[in-house]
């Protein structure tokens, strides 16, 4: 059990996993007989043969209040080879078999209800593994025993042809084959020996390694129930379900998923974790274990104080486990997979909980055990408060922290803050102008940017005249903001004269305000129709008046992200040559990293060490901007293709992570009141955020891609929400400087805006665009 324990420490660490399901027992008919089964009944016994479409409706409907997030479908093997009543229930239903109708029930509670189904459907073919795989995210067959002795008259298994051990390896075989996340396992204490309890797990553990397919291994004990032919059989002691567990982990070493279930050992269930558990299956909080009706579920708070008791913490995860979520492509036919984004977090397990960025739906709590944190965790974060650089590895494992780790890290994040920023909390009153959201480019989570000038998706498409820029540069100033943010799409008719331009405008009408202004993508663009080089086009630019760059089209700065997320953009390395020639040539920039849609810690990690060593040799990064993807108009999202947006402890985590691991080269870490809101900023605030960036006076881009949170933060409500914390809110400028007083009150004092006037679009005229006016 020591060494089964230590496996599992080291390919789970403390995570004690569970999935929360509704069990929908779509038939108990069966054509075997196992000697100790009360799931299967006789037509005589049953209201109904099969479950009707209402009934598994209004069940799964019922889980999906719960918040469950597994639909289980459990049912005996092909009762139509055996009882007319099913033959005759199945053609009413409209089928000719039970496995088809198992195909439409899963296929209507995953179109109506969005729970993943898994499936226990028993023997099967390729082909019928094939068509569930359409419609449920994992299958499920017990392997039970390798042992054809139990197979023999007067043994628990005589009587059914589904329980011999060769067709039910062939079945997993299939599954394998075709790529379908399953379960399998044991029954021990049915009379089989203790080396035949070995020669079952070993077969499957063939069968593992060469598809890669088994997900978890249950080791399942036997419960005599009355009304049974073994109702008198002795039931294996915890001793030996102890060593059975025990002999699974180190026969599947670390990395596998070895689970027992708790309300089979209500009493002792706490100590299954010593052999080497690290899941206890699918726990209902709604339906009964209708396999072991005896043996009800423990409630949720008991699972999770009975997990703490043994050192560990309680993670809910979906019907898949993190390690196939991660590689959905290849685990997932195309039309569920979107399904199982929908209700991961980044991680690969369940989404704790239903906020997601941009919308005004509560904070969620974040309860935690009584425990301490990780001894792991607390190394990397003195390592980090130190200042050492933290290796990939180290932000991953951050990354990962849940419950009390989670708060740890957040709370270590909080108390460097407050040591290098003191309760100093910034902002700058600034104004957005996106010039136009005509872009050339496609990137999959901008519902912003519009297509050819003659497309009006989500909104017609402008191009500002610089007559309007002006107009809104100069009611910023006049409203207190002491810089103009510019950026926009990659029109295809710009040129590197057309930001010249708008620079110019700008400083001409109000000369000290500051521009900050364009992304490396358009810097990047203005430098090649000019045929300079990115070096000589930033001082062209600067010389003209803009004073720092937005860190923006950075988004995660992995390719392997980039070339799904925005394949056409900057890669990696062009981003930071952009950023590293800005710095030499005298700009400042932010860094921002937009997170949450198709990404993973890892990638995260990833992006901060970029950032980090870059800051190494340039020092050119003011501040550091986490901005969590919004989902809801995301062309992406849309199309099903990513998570939705992070969790609200994946946000907090990120402003923490960053924070700890970029000390002490980056020392401003700003988070987005647009995309989080009131709430979520105070929370970012205490993890490690000092700036609350700017009022923006027009947000358009979140705003476009669903975000709830309004335009603008007026200086008012900026300061009256700092200092709902308990921290000092100061105005600065756009380089951290503090601003003048008669600034300051302009800021507080401010006219209502004017509405904007957003210049549309030049028509197409004899085959080309007309130039757009631009000075």
């Amino acid at each position: 059990m020591a060494q089964a324990a230590a496996l599992r420490d080291e390919g789970h660490g403390r995570i004690q996993t569970w999935s929360p399901k509704v069990f929908i027992p779509l038939t108990q008919l069966c054509q075997n007989v196992c000697h100790y089964c009360t799931f299967s009944r006789p037509p005589s016994r049953l209201e109904a043969v099969y479950l009707s479409p209402e009934k598994v409706l209004e069940i799964a409907r019922t889980g999906q209040r719960a918040g469950c997030t597994e639909a289980l479908f459990t049912l005996g093997d092909k009762p139509e080879l055996r009882f007319a009543h099913a033959r005759k229930e199945l053609a009413r239903l409209g089928h000719e078999t039970t496995l088809g109708y198992l195909a439409e029930m899963c296929d209507l509670v995953l179109r109506e209800t969005g729970l993943l189904p898994h499936v226990n459907a028993g023997v099967m073919d390729g082909n019928g593994i094939a068509a569930l795989r359409r419609v449920s995210v994992s299958q499920g067959l017990m392997l039970e025993s390798l042992s054809d002795r139990l197979c023999q008259r007067g043994a628990p298994h005589y009587g059914s042809p589904d329980k011999v051990p060769a067709v039910r390896l062939e079945t997993i075989r299939h599954a394998g084959e075709l790529a379908v996340p399953f379960t399998s396992g044991i029954l021990i204490g049915i009379g089989e020996t203790r080396e035949e309890r070995i020669d079952s797990l070993l077969a499957l553990q063939v069968l593992h390694r060469q598809y890669g397919h088994i997900q978890e291994i249950i080791i399942q004990n036997f419960r005599a129930k009355s009304g049974t032919l073994m109702a008198n059989s002795r039931e294996p002691d915890l001793d030996d379900l102890l060593w059975t567990i025990a002999a699974a982990r180190i026969i599947f070493g670390p990395e596998m998923n070895i689970q027992a279930p708790p309300n089979l050992s209500p009493a002792t269930f706490p100590a299954l974790i010593s052999a080497g558990i690290n899941d206890w299956g699918g726990v209902s909080p709604v339906t009964p274990d209708h396999v072991n009706p005896e043996a009800p579920w423990p409630g949720i708070e008991r699972l999770r104080q009975a997990t703490a008791s043994q050192g560990k913490l309680l993670a809910r995860r979906l019907p898949i486990y993190p390690e196939y979520v991660r590689e959905t492509a290849r685990w997932q036919d195309a039309s569920v997979a979107h399904h199982v984004l929908q209700l991961s977090d980044a991680c690969g397990y369940a989404r704790d909980d239903a906020w997601a960025p941009g919308t005004t739906a509560a904070v969620p709590p974040t309860p935690a055990a009584n425990l301490p944190a990780d001894a792991r965790i607390e190394s990397i974060i003195r390592r980090a408060m130190d200042g050492q650089g933290l290796d990939e590895d180290e932000i991953v494992t951050l990354f990962h922290a849940r419950d009390v780790d989670f708060q740890r890290v957040c709370s270590a994040a909080d108390e460097l803050r407050q040591w290098v920023n003191g309760d100093i909390v910034t902002y700058a009153v600034n104004r957005n102008i996106n010039y136009t959201n005509i872009c050339s480019y496609k990137c999959g989570f901008c519902a912003f940017s519009k297509g050819n000038t003659d497309e009006a998706l989500r909104g017609a498409p402008y191009d500002l005249d610089h007559s309007e820029v002006v107009r809104r540069t100069q009611e910023a100033w006049a409203r207190g903001a002491t810089e103009v943010c510019m950026q926009g799409g990659i029109h295809p008719h710009y040129t590197g004269d057309t930001y010249l331009a708008l620079c110019r405008a700008v400083k001409k009408a109000v000369p000290d305000m500051h521009i900050h202004a364009f992304s490396p993508l358009e810097i990047a663009q203005g430098a090649a129709t000019l045929g300079l080089t990115v070096a000589g086009y930033l001082m062209r630019l600067r010389a003209e008046g803009l004073s720092t760059l937005p860190g923006t089209a950075a988004e995660v700065l992995d390719d392997e992200v980039r070339a799904v997320l925005c394949p056409d953009k900057l890669t990696t390395t062009e981003w930071l040559e952009i950023m590293r020639t800005a710095h030499s040539v005298g700009l400042k920039t932010t860094a921002t990293i937009m997170f949450g849609h198709v990404d993973m810690p890892r990638h995260w990690a990833r992006h901060l060490l970029h950032i980090r060593s870059l800051q190494e040799k340039t020092g050119g990064f003011t501040e550091f901007v986490p901005l969590p993807f919004v989902h809801m108009e995301a062309p992406i999202a849309l199309k099903g293709r990513t998570r939705r947006g992070p969790t609200f402890r994946e946000v907090l985590l990120m402003h923490a992570v960053a924070r700890l691991s970029l000390y002490p080269l980056v020392t401003n870490i700003q988070t987005s009141w647009c995309k989080l809101g009131h709430e979520g900023v105070r929370a970012a605030l205490r993890a490690g955020a000092n700036d609350l960036g700017g009022t923006l006076m027009n947000e358009s881009i979140s705003r476009a891609a669903g975000t709830q949170h309004g335009q603008e933060m007026p200086p008012k409500v900026m300061e009256a929400l700092i200092r709902s914390v308990g921290r000092i809110p100061r105005q600065r400028d756009t380089l951290y400087q503090a601003v003048t007083e008669e600034i300051h009150q302009r800021g507080l004092e401010a006219a209502p805006l004017a509405p904007l006037i957003l210049t549309p679009a030049k028509r197409k005229s004899q085959g080309r665009c007309e130039e757009t006016v631009v000075g």
